[in-house]
């Protein structure tokens, strides 16, 4: 079985990534990896904040918002189909069971 990872930003909006792993570990290993350059990517932001943000409750509240934008994305690993694009098509939109068409209904004309 293959393996995709999916970005959920804000912890909740999935993002298809369209990274496929053959391996279970591989795909927590590229979590990880995404999980720690977001966590860099604060910190950097975080030490230029400090430095240039000079009144220190507004470098509160925006840290505050920083933190969540970066740090509510988070990853998970999903079980890929993988292979011929047909097929997962088919396998998403089964065809619905074939009825019998009825015959087409008769109006009757209106009166004048």
């Amino acid at each position: 079985m293959k393996w995709m990872l999916v970005v959920l930003v804000g912890g909740m909006t999935p993002v298809n990534t369209d990274l496929v792993f053959d391996k279970f570990a591989d795909c927590l290993a590229a979590e990880e990896q995404m999980r720690k350059h977001y966590t860099d990517a604060f910190e950097v932001w975080d030490r230029w904040a400090a430095a240039n943000i000079e009144r220190r409750r507004e470098y509160t509240k925006v840290r505050d918002l920083q933190a969540k934008r970066l740090l509510s994305n988070i990853g998970t690993c999903v079980p890929h189909a993988g292979g011929d694009p047909a097929a997962l098509q088919q396998q998403s939109n089964p065809t619905p069971p074939q009825t019998p068409q009825a015959a087409p209904m008769l109006q009757p004309s209106p009166k004048t």
